[in-house]
């Protein structure tokens, strides 16, 4: 995975190693649980819009995993938005 980071910036002219992000985010205050939920669904659900995995939870990456009561070896915290 970490070769596909620095793929995404072999072509900056900056002494970027790595690239995680697409260009154009920004930041967004959070308002709500709802939207604070809104943003995570989003997230969660960027693997399967890019046909990587079916379902969420099964990006190994992903707090998705967490959320579902599956076993994941990322360390995360889980909000209680509702």
């Amino acid at each position: 995975m970490l070769e596909y980071f620095r793929k995404a910036c072999e072509n900056f002219k900056n002494e970027q190693n790595y690239k995680v992000w697409q260009n154009g985010y920004h930041a967004e205050h959070i308002y709500s649980n709802k939207f604070i939920k809104q943003k995570i669904d989003y997230i969660h659900n960027n693997p399967v819009k890019d046909r990587i995995v079916t379902l969420p939870e099964d990006y190994y990456f992903s707090s998705a995993r967490n959320y579902s009561g599956l076993e994941n070896d990322l360390e995360v915290v889980l909000l209680d938005l509702f």
